[in-house]
């Protein structure tokens, strides 16, 4: 069946099938968080973006592989709660925004800025850092090279708008920013965005509406 995007606690995982990689999204805990787990198709080596809640289910996703490394996309509780379970039992390697570390209470073995890279295999995974929701934000782009782009994009892009900034004006625009700058700038609108929270977008069903944003202030 072809990917959707359409998962929910306690169902079925949806996999999309890349030519060099494997995206299985997962919903997971109480808040109905996204992880996903990349898994590189030469190698088998796996990587966990956000091990938000529930890590028995996170740990079948993941098999009898092993896990390579784990992103947390911000140091917000509702991303984290099962980090530690799966780093002990997987040994995987931790990656994190610089800012967010220290809110996250597993310790952060890479800190990450923006335009660095987190390796899977062969394949890289691009890092931008976004202000706003968090000080420390991440989103983690993979530019398939026999496709268009996908970014997984934490709490700080989803379909209707960018992540909750909590009535601050100054964090709004901060966040709005860099999510232009960074993603709607450079990205096509072919570009698959896998939220934090609930079903995916493209960039090109959002972008008509940054206007809007900008204008009703969230």
């Amino acid at each position: 069946m072809a990917y959707t995007g359409e998962v929910t606690v306690g169902g079925t995982p949806d996999v999309h099938e890349l030519e060099d990689l494997i995206i299985t999204k997962v919903a997971v805990g109480p808040m109905n968080n996204n992880a996903y787990l990349l898994r590189c198709r030469a190698t088998g080596e796996q990587l966990l973006i956000d091990a938000a809640n529930d890590a028995g289910t996170l740990l079948e996703v993941v098999g009898t592989d092993g896990l390579t490394s784990v992103v947390t996309t911000h140091q917000h509780g509702d991303h984290w709660q099962a980090l530690q379970d799966v780093v002990t039992a997987t040994g995987a390697a931790t990656y994190a925004g610089r800012e967010d570390a220290p809110g996250i209470p597993v310790p952060t073995g890479t800190l990450l800025d923006d335009g660095d890279t987190v390796p899977l295999g062969p394949l890289r995974l691009t890092v931008r850092h976004l202000v706003g929701h968090t000080p420390g934000s991440v989103a983690v782009i993979y530019d398939d090279p026999h496709g268009h782009p996908h970014v997984f994009t934490g709490d700080c892009l989803f379909p209707g708008g960018v992540g909750n900034t909590h009535d601050d004006p100054a964090a709004f625009t901060s966040l709005i920013d860099g999510v232009s700058a960074k993603l709607f700038d450079v990205l096509p609108d072919e570009t698959w965005v896998y939220p934090g929270h609930g079903d995916d977008t493209t960039i090109g069903a959002e972008r008509p509406h940054l206007a809007e944003w900008r204008a009703r202030g969230w």
